[in-house]
């Protein structure tokens, strides 16, 4: 598939940007916190200059301007960056997007890309782009855990995107509570990327939840182009594409295997 300009396609509405936050925010002072001895504990450095909306989440622009070719997990990264390495080749670039669509044990955590994530964004910046990261939502979840997995999704992404990385929005909702949130800090009429790996339509317990969520995003994001990582055999997408909007599926990693056991 040869690669498709999304030029001028972008929207940076603002719509869920809010005017006076109730929320106690710490003030800045030339980027230093006005509060002698504090220390950024959670990463506030990669939110610096992001809009927030009403559950302060930041603003993540996609700054991608194509259509990925190609699309691998963070884990298939990190093994290529690898060989790489072990034959000297240290200016390498592929052309595919990095997604997170596997459990999060295998990207988070003390080494994961959000407390690490310097030596991620030197794996990453050898790749056409991301899609930023799939953190669980799952509907046991507390909804402060919720709202946080949503929170660091939008903060990754924006700070990639100040890295000069190529950023697709990854959307991931739960049950309809998640609503309020699971969508925030996303553009309108703009691309996104959704994972149905490990659910989705494809299990039935999941089905109802999943198709709910698919509409009210197309409802709230008004979406150009929907990427799926992994399978899209469903008549929701079906159903998208009669509105006229672009969907774009990706083999996933665990077809790609299956694949190669029946050939």
């Amino acid at each position: 598939m040869g690669k498709k300009s999304l030029s001028g396609s972008f929207s940076n509405d603002l719509n869920l940007v809010k005017t006076d936050s109730k929320c106690a925010r710490m003030v800045l002072s030339n980027n230093l916190p006005v509060r002698s001895g504090c220390k950024d504990v959670w990463n506030a450095f990669m939110a610096e200059g992001a809009v927030f909306g009403i559950h302060d989440i930041p603003f993540c622009p996609t700054t991608a301007i194509t259509i990925p070719n190609h699309m691998v997990t963070w884990e298939e990264a990190k093994q290529i960056h690898k060989k790489h390495l072990v034959h000297g080749d240290t200016d390498y670039h592929e052309d595919a997007f990095v997604n997170w669509y596997i459990d999060d044990i295998k990207f988070d955590g003390p080494h994961g890309i959000w407390h690490d994530h310097n030596t991620a964004l030197k794996i990453l910046c050898h790749f056409a782009g991301v899609i930023t990261p799939d953190w669980s939502t799952y509907q046991d979840f507390p909804e402060a855990i919720k709202i946080y997995s949503t929170y660091r999704m939008r903060t990754y992404g924006y700070w990639l995107g100040k890295k000069g990385i190529a950023v697709i929005n990854n959307v991931r909702w739960g049950t309809e509570e998640s609503y309020s949130y699971c969508f925030e800090g996303i553009p309108t009429n703009s691309i996104v990327a959704i994972g149905t790996v490990g659910g989705g339509p494809r299990k039935l317990i999941d089905r109802q939840r999943f198709r709910a969520g698919f509409f009210k995003m197309i409802e709230t994001l008004r979406p150009h182009t929907i990427l799926v990582y992994g399978s899209s055999n469903d008549d929701c997408f079906t159903a998208a594409i009669k509105m006229g909007i672009h969907v774009i599926s990706f083999q996933s990693k665990t077809d790609k295997f299956f694949d190669g056991r029946k050939s």
